[in-house]
């Protein structure tokens, strides 16, 4: 028998996921279960604890591995996915040495993020401080720009006269500047180009003032804020941990304030919903796309959610994962696919996501299913089949014997477009059970 599987909605899961929208998802590197610190393709390559993740306009991967203090670099090859380490040293104690590629040293680095020109800044959480890394030829040179390694605190200021206290999230805005989700200190930072300086200014939120009020600048309060995300129009996004909810920084004139736009503050859980009636369970990462959408690794969830903006109103639901459950390492589409401890995520122009799949070791990619054409089956011959699918593209057809997530294979390469149809001809046909479409 010959089927065709893409992927199915679940009709009802635990916490409410309305898979309206559901994603595809495919491991690109790292294997669940393996730790390491290994360079490699695709599952040859191993990471230990990989957090954020950023994406260029190129579609290369950026991702930061916290335990082995370690940047490292995904680079599409065809239908593969060769990693490298571009800065930092794994198996190392950490340090924070600036210097070039292997030279510099990090200390449990939790996010990053590109500016328009390629360069990337990394919140380097253990050292408390900022990095850039800036690309020269085939390398990458490590600076400090803010903060001084093993100094915490809350003072705004100029380069290292600057303080941070485990800086969890950083993102970058169309000017240059760039934004910090400071943890330990629960505010949110501006840090502000000025010549060859960077000069860091507090916009939100009271140091070591726990809380969960909006307001404006140091009138608002936040709980360990992990993830940052910027808009086109400058607003800030921010992934509000132990509060689980998603705040909104708008700037007006010199000011910048606070709303909560999705979850109630500490009503843990995973519904879906609009505004406060949603849920999350310790929200880590966040990005937003060109649209203004929003997209959330829901860590304790195990799930991946979008916020969609409908009129004034914020519109949560879960694209993969399966809320409130143990979690997993399976692809798959909707509740077929499963994560464990998500903590990184990031958008390309395209609307694929990225993900930190942080307990299982791996970099997971998702996209809107829809993207993909549906195949049509002709069996020619009982020992033969005609797969089409009938938009011309970059498309794989993968085969498996048995819908084991792990047993997926390329069958050779997509095809050329024949009068605007793919087609490939198998025969015989034994062994290739199911077949499905990805790009």
């Amino acid at each position: 028998m010959i089927c065709l599987a893409i992927g199915s909605l679940a009709n009802s899961v635990f916490g409410q996921a309305s898979y309206s929208t559901p994603y595809s998802i495919v491991t690109l590197a790292g294997m669940a279960g393996n730790n390491g610190a290994a360079d490699g393709t695709n599952g040859g390559a191993l990471f230990y604890w990989p957090e954020g993740t950023a994406v260029d306009t190129n579609g290369n991967v950026y991702v930061v591995d916290n335990y082995e203090n370690t940047v490292r670099k995904l680079t599409p090859a065809g239908t593969n996915w060769v990693v490298t380490t571009i800065a930092g040293t794994a198996n190392s104690s950490g340090g924070s040495a600036d210097g070039t590629n292997g030279t510099a040293q990090f200390s449990e680095p939790a996010s990053i993020a590109m500016d328009g020109t390629g360069n990337l800044y990394v919140a380097d959480s253990g050292n408390n401080t900022i990095r850039k890394l800036a690309p020269a030829g085939t390398n990458w040179v490590v600076t400090t720009i803010a903060g001084t390694a093993a100094f915490s605190g809350p003072a705004d200021g100029t380069n290292g006269s600057a303080q941070f206290s485990n800086p969890s999230g950083i993102a970058v805005d169309t000017a240059g500047n760039l934004y910090v989700a400071d943890a330990g200190n629960q505010t949110i930072r501006q840090i502000t180009p000025l010549g060859t300086n960077w000069v860091v200014t507090t916009i939100a939120g009271t140091a070591y003032t726990i809380g969960n009020a909006d307001g404006t600048n140091q009138a608002a309060s936040f709980w360990e804020p992990s993830g940052i995300a910027v808009d086109g129009a400058g607003n800030l996004y921010v992934a509000d941990n132990i509060n689980s909810t998603i705040r909104k920084i708008t700037p007006i004139g010199t000011n910048w304030v606070v709303t909560t736009i999705a979850g109630a503050a500490q009503n843990y859980g995973g519904t879906d919903g609009t505004n406060q009636t949603a849920q999350f369970n310790y929200p880590y990462g966040i990005a937003a796309d060109q649209a203004g959408n929003l997209y959330v690794a829901d860590a304790y969830n195990n799930t991946i959610r979008k916020i969609t903006p409908s009129g004034t109103n914020w519109v949560t639901s879960t694209l993969a994962g399966v809320p409130g459950g143990s979690g997993g390492s399976a692809d798959g589409t909707g509740a077929g696919a499963l994560f464990s401890n998500p903590q990184g995520i990031a958008v390309d122009g395209a609307g694929r996501l990225f993900v930190g799949d942080t307990l299982n070791g791996t970099i997971r990619m998702g996209q809107l299913i829809s993207a993909v054409p549906n195949l049509n089956i002709n069996v020619v011959a009982p020992a033969s089949v005609t797969i089409s699918w009938p938009v011309a593209g970059g498309y794989a057809l993968q085969t498996n014997k048995d819908l084991t997530p792990g047993n997926w294979v390329n069958y050779g390469s997509a095809p050329a477009s024949n009068n605007g149809t793919n087609s490939v001809t198998i025969s015989p046909a034994a062994g290739n059970l199911f077949f499905r479409l990805v790009n």
